[in-house]
């Protein structure tokens, strides 16, 4: 459905103006819409959902594992940041992506000739965090045992083969059991694991009790998961010349979307690029950008984006305006970006990318017209957050920097082709970033239910019960600097800080 003319922000368009968050304000209107009934649910590219419209950045200060789990687990998506070894990123992802199992598709197996010490080796090495293997016969690849954490730990003699210490009596089931059956049997027989086999008795799946219960107790109902029932998560992805292979061990374990991001998307590397990973994995999502400009959007989307990343510049880390004199504030580049994509015909969704300081940004962002908005300073203080710990003035902080910053250009090679320097020496680098420090914020749930309480208590204030009915409804006053000025508490002391404001620049 098309969106209606937004008042200030059809008018700043026909005048030339471009305006960001503290230019404009929602309307409010009409309302049957309380907060606590609005719905959040929306999506990241055409294919992938979200039940909270709020995406962590790919950022080496704000998305690794635990951040990508956690936003997963509370609706929204993690991005993994391309700052890691290929191997680091991989065994993050098989972290993340098999931290919760509906069912597991292609379980980790061990051989019944492989000695304890082998396993325990690898299970080290790998980082492995279950300790239950299906074993496997290395010459027909039929099951014919189970060995689980109480084997390894009553194992005397770790130089024995594991078909000494396997359990050979398995309950198992076939590939078209659902969770909830194989739950009652889990009950029924007191087993923990049910492996699936076919008619050939070749495993083809498993079920493990910890994540069944979890599913068929409703303790999953505000994941954002896919359809094998495990959290959802995107990676980072650049310019290279194996990106078909480099991908394969994602694809193959169920990536949800590549992120195929630089600092200026529209080139016609990064479009090579695209087509390629199209063209090798047509059913991937691939969310593009960054781009500022209506015409490159569409241009992304003609050459198969799934998703654009809208915004360049407008990060609180992020130098690019400045240094390179280029960018389009916030809100216009969503406006723009979203309704000529419509224009073209295109179904592709629009992701706000920079400048969310306050979670009255967020209802902004989405009636401007995206669908949902990527944020890194917000959650960069969490928690879950990596970052080094630092103290000043007797205040807990953590590093913040941006992408594009000289120490992380320095450190990371994909942070130099992010930036389009990666034929630059150490000492010939333009950082189009800063390096800063964030507050310490506790945990993400803590911080994300601010977010999203914020957004809900805009949606109710203009009457919207959907995201889509925000993008339908929102109309915008355009306000002056004094108006600015009074959106913020003003002429007071402030004593005590509440957990969803501060004064700009402390957040």
């Amino acid at each position: 459905m098309p969106l209606p003319i937004i008042n200030a922000m059809e008018a700043a368009h026909r005048d030339g103006w471009a305006l960001t968050f503290p230019d404009v304000r929602l309307k409010t209107g009409y309302s049957e819409v309380m907060p606590r009934g609005v719905e959040l649910e929306s999506r990241f590219t055409r294919k992938v959902p979200l039940k909270v419209p709020i995406v962590s950045a790919a950022m080496d200060t704000v998305t690794e594992m635990d951040t990508a789990i956690a936003m997963a687990q509370l609706g929204g998506l993690g991005v993994l940041h391309r700052n890691l070894s290929d191997r680091e990123l991989l065994r993050q992802f098989y972290r993340v992506k098999f931290n919760l199992h509906g069912r597991i598709r292609t379980p980790i197996t061990i051989k019944p000739d492989q000695t304890v010490a082998e396993v325990l080796d690898m299970m080290k090495r790998e980082r492995y965090e279950f300790h239950t293997f299906p074993v496997v016969d290395s010459k027909d690849g039929k099951l014919v045992g189970i060995v689980g954490g109480d084997d390894f730990d009553f194992c005397q003699d770790t130089t024995s083969p594991v078909s000494s210490i396997m359990t050979r009596e398995i309950v198992s089931a076939g590939p078209g059991i659902s969770a909830e059956q194989a739950y009652a049997l889990m009950i029924q027989n007191k087993r923990k694991t049910i492996p699936l086999i076919d008619s050939d008795e070749k495993l083809v799946g498993m079920y493990v009790w910890k994540d069944v219960k979890r599913i068929v107790k409703g303790e999953t109902k505000r994941y954002n998961l896919d359809d094998s029932g495990r959290l959802r998560v995107g990676i980072a992805v650049g310019i290279r010349d194996d990106i078909e292979e480099f991908l394969g061990p994602f694809v193959e374990h169920g990536l949800d979307v590549a992120v195929h991001q630089s600092a200026h998307a529209a080139t016609k590397s990064m479009l090579d690029t695209l087509k390629r990973i199209k063209r090798a994995y047509p059913n991937l999502e691939v969310a593009v950008g960054n781009v500022s400009e209506p015409e490159d959007a569409v241009r992304l989307a003609d050459d198969g984006a799934d998703g654009i990343l809208a915004g360049q510049g407008g990060g609180s880390i992020c130098t690019t305006r400045v240094v390179a004199g280029v960018g389009c504030p916030q809100v216009t580049v969503v406006y723009n970006c979203t309704r000529a994509l419509e224009k073209a015909g295109h179904d592709v969704p629009v992701c706000s990318d920079g400048g969310i300081e306050y979670s009255g940004d967020i209802p902004i962002a989405i009636g401007a017209g995206a669908e949902s908005v990527m944020v890194g300073k917000l959650l960069a203080g969490t928690e879950e957050a990596p970052g080094e710990k630092i103290t000043i003035g007797g205040r807990q902080f953590k590093v913040y920097r941006g992408m594009g910053s000289e120490a992380a250009m320095k450190a990371h090679a994909a942070s130099r082709e992010r930036y389009r320097q990666n034929d630059n020496g150490p000492d010939k680098l333009v950082p189009e970033g800063i390096e800063g420090a964030v507050p310490i914020r506790g945990k993400l749930e803590d911080v994300l239910y601010q977010y999203t309480g914020g957004l809900r208590a805009g949606m109710g204030y203009v009457g919207a019960r959907t995201i889509q009915e925000l993008r339908e409804k929102a109309k915008f006053h355009r306000t002056t600097s004094a108006g600015t000025q009074e959106n913020h508490p003003h002429g007071v002391l402030m004593t005590r800080e509440p957990p969803n404001y501060a004064s700009r620049g402390e957040k």
